[in-house]
């Protein structure tokens, strides 16, 4: 196990049995639901079925939760460059050389490298920033290409600001990928955009801000080849201020979106379009007009579950339909609502590993 892995697992098996949809309620400065729409205070809100955790635990996990960590496609879990040649990188030739090169790599990023438009990052690479300064700027990561697919792929402890595209563009079939620890802001387009038939997805412990179209799941309205892939999973983010798109979901399912802090976001949290299923519990949103929407402009309907989720000077959250249960798939640990501002904004973005 590389050095750079440290602390714990904390994933932990958790059978969640309900999954009737929730019919939208009056929401207050204090607002939860639960599967049961059990209203409870701001100051405490759990679940039956939920293991809690303390407010100030921050373990960065040594192997990922969610879709990432299961066994499917030919690929048990998602482990990137694990026991391959491990490279410090410091410029833009050698980010761009490395990420495409085939076989097992890790890439230790150590300051700010300088880049424009993507760099492709091929199958089983890790790429993960060194200290608290290591930043890549003026472009992206793509990951895979039509021809060479950037399955297995681990993103941490790197911040991502003024890309001229995506920041990072989980594409072209890639599948097991896990964005963890990351800083991402300022881009011109996605600051991380899931599509094109990927499929097994992690991203946790997150810091997004100064964006709008924060994080896309599915490419288009007419692109119908992802249905039956998109699984992603959506943990211990902190959405800062980013006006929309927590993601917008198209056609996946399910998608799974616990346990992340929504602040001041202008436009929606989460909108679920195009089929897509998607279970929303044990987050917090805070001054959030519209925290869930069933189908978004110009797209049909989706199908979204809210459960156990506090309210905070929000919205009423729309919901619709059923969504599989992600403990089918894979086991985790749900925090309590309430303790979620404080979990996320002392263990999301860098320097946290």
């Amino acid at each position: 196990m590389p050095a750079f892995f440290r602390g714990p697992a904390v994933a932990a098996a958790l059978l969640i049995t309900a999954l009737t949809p929730i019919p939208a309620t009056t929401t207050s400065a204090a607002y939860a639901s639960s599967a049961a729409a059990t209203t409870t205070s701001a100051a405490h809100a759990s679940s039956a079925t939920a293991t809690t955790t303390s407010a100030t635990t921050a373990v960065a996990e040594t192997t990922p939760i969610g879709f990432a960590s299961v066994n499917a496609l030919g690929q048990n879990g998602t482990t990137g460059g694990a026991g391959g040649t491990e490279v410090t990188i410091t410029t833009a030739a050698q980010l761009q050389d490395y990420a495409g090169r085939a076989g097992p790599f890790i890439l230790r990023i150590s300051g700010r490298i300088q880049i424009s438009d993507m760099v492709t990052v091929v199958a089983n690479k890790t790429i993960i920033g060194l200290g608290t300064t290591a930043e890549i700027t003026g472009g992206g990561l793509q990951l895979g290409s039509t021809t060479r697919p950037g399955n297995n792929v681990i993103i941490r402890n790197i911040k991502f600001t003024n890309a001229d595209d995506d920041s990072i563009s989980v594409t072209n079939k890639a599948h097991h990928v896990w964005i963890d620890h990351n800083d991402l802001s300022n881009g011109y387009d996605g600051l991380l955009d899931i599509k094109r038939e990927s499929n097994y997805v992690t991203v946790s412990w997150n810091k997004f801000h100064n964006h709008s179209k924060t994080t896309l799941v599915g490419h288009s309205d007419t692109y119908t080849a992802d249905i039956g892939k998109l699984k992603v999973t959506y943990h211990h983010n902190l959405f800062d201020g980013t006006d929309q798109r927590h993601p917008r979901a198209r056609f996946g399912d399910p998608i799974h979106v616990f346990n992340n802090y929504y602040r001041n976001n202008s436009m929606y949290g989460i909108a679920s379009t195009q089929n897509a299923g998607v279970l929303v519990e044990g987050n917090y949103f805070e001054n959030v007009a519209h925290p869930t929407h069933v189908g978004y402009a110009e797209s049909d309907p989706g199908r979204l579950v809210e459960r156990n989720n506090l309210y905070i000077n929000s919205g009423t959250p729309e919901s619709s339909g059923t969504v599989a249960e992600p403990s089918t798939y894979y086991p985790y640990t749900l925090d309590a609502p309430s303790t979620v501002p404080a979990k996320v904004q002392a263990g999301a973005g860098t320097g946290k590993l």
